[in-house]
């Protein structure tokens, strides 16, 4: 049964299990209604924006939080393959990465991403973060909506 259209559909490709399960928590208790699914590593990240195999049934995300250092595919290859790909490039992709690296941001950039956000380390700011990412992304901003 599809969820309402009032669900905020949201892809976190992330390699860490601690990283994700607070994130999963964080958007849990969060204010707009989401279903949260998580992947960890850039090829299923692919398999599922692309809806194949295990991955076929899977929602067309609203918003991808993606890491950039991530096995298999990192994040910026899955950045690059989803922005030129013409089903996936209107997603908003949000890098959530530990990097502060001045390439990765500027290469994130190049490829399209709407926003580089470096993860905190302390765990108080990084529930701030993902707050801050739940207010702006789910609250303030007009997600595009596409019909299938």
């Amino acid at each position: 049964m599809p969820l309402p259209p009032d669900v905020v559909e949201i892809l976190l490709v992330e390699d860490s299990p601690a990283d994700a399960r607070l994130t999963q928590e964080a958007f849990k208790d969060g204010k707009v209604r989401n279903n949260l699914a998580v992947v960890s590593d850039g090829l299923q990240a692919m398999a599922y924006l692309r809806r194949e195999g295990r991955f076929a049934d899977a929602p067309r995300p609203d918003l991808v939080l993606l890491d950039l250092n991530l096995p298999k595919m990192d994040g910026r290859e899955v950045l690059k393959q989803m922005k030129t790909d013409p089903g996936l490039m209107t997603i908003p992709v949000v890098i959530l990465t530990t990097s502060p690296a001045d390439a990765d941001v500027l290469a994130a950039y190049e490829y399209h991403a709407n926003c580089y956000i470096q993860k905190p380390v302390d765990l108080t700011r990084f529930l701030a973060v993902i707050a801050a990412i739940e207010t702006f992304w789910l609250t303030v901003v007009k997600l595009p909506v596409v019909a299938e």
